[in-house]
């Protein structure tokens, strides 16, 4: 999707200031380890986070370049050095746009990582002699000990190239051991899937990793991206008690202020009336213990 948008906001005539760069918040203070049945998240940055998990180190949509093609290279680091990362036991990627899918990162990865991918991905790994590549469909799930990996939909589409638009799927994960479930959701559009979602996990989800950024201009965001409000209603569907921001900070994909997503989120959050501290507007490499 960035791609045309990229067109959009560079051809057509809106050049977003970076000025507020600096005001970005990096906190690069290393993974803490989880402790007993506590799960660790960090946010990477964009949609890249470590999830420590049910004894697991798992990445989402990793993405440690410095660029990726078509915009300007990142504004902060990575949260995490690459260096810094303890083994990794599983990978999920939510789409193929390349700010989700970075072929770098994934060439500095173990053969025999394994990977979760949505249908029609797995190819892509394969011929990168990937090992161990689980591909899913909506609603799918697969495991690794005690976690399992639910891929669920999203309101967006997938494309590489000019040859390959919605060649494979797109979607969520809803990552599960027997104490925390977690969703990551990938990138969406606003709609009817996340309240689906919800009434999957009667339970709850006690945190959803949800994008806020790339929302502007609305007119062409609005059927792949939410915005900051809808976010906070979409994290409301799913049954989520926690969210914890992402998608912004990173790359500059899209119109608005470079600060404007999280603090719209923080408004809207508030003014749903939910509680300020259930909402985890993390900097670049912090990170927050999920208890039980």
């Amino acid at each position: 999707m960035f791609h045309e948008l990229v067109s959009v906001a560079w051809h057509g005539g809106f050049r977003p200031d970076i000025g507020d760069a600096d005001r970005i918040p990096v906190h690069r203070d290393g993974l803490p380890l989880p402790a007993g049945t506590e799960a660790v998240v960090t946010w990477v940055g964009h949609a890249t986070y470590v999830l420590q998990v049910g004894g697991l180190t798992i990445l989402t949509d990793p993405v440690w370049a410095r660029r990726i093609p078509g915009v300007r290279q990142r504004l902060t680091p990575p949260g995490v050095a690459w260096t810094d990362l303890p083994r990794v036991d599983a990978v999920v990627i939510s789409h193929n746009h390349y700010d989700h899918l970075d072929a770098p990162t994934i060439r500095r990865l173990p053969r025999t990582t394994p990977i979760f991918v949505p249908a029609g991905l797995k190819p892509w790994f394969t011929r990168r002699r990937f090992r161990d590549v689980t591909e899913l469909d909506w609603w799918e799930s697969a495991g690794i000990g005690e976690v399992d990996f639910d891929f669920v939909p999203a309101h967006h589409w997938s494309r590489r190239s000019a040859w390959d638009t919605c060649r494979s799927l797109w979607g969520g994960w809803v990552i599960r051991d027997t104490e925390q479930t977690i969703y990551f959701a990938g990138d969406s559009g606003y709609g009817e899937r996340f309240a689906q979602i919800g009434a999957r996990y009667p339970g709850g989800i006690d945190l959803a990793l949800m994008p806020v950024g790339g929302f502007d201009p609305r007119w062409f965001t609005k059927v792949s991206h939410v915005d900051p409000e809808e976010a906070v209603r979409a994290c409301g569907d799913v049954g989520a008690r926690r969210m914890a921001t992402m998608h912004w900070g990173t790359f500059v994909l899209s119109g608005e202020r470079l600060l404007a997503p999280v603090e719209q989120a923080r408004a809207a959050w508030t003014g749903a009336g939910r509680d300020r501290a259930d909402l985890w507007d993390l900097a670049v490499g912090e990170s927050r213990v999920l208890r039980a």
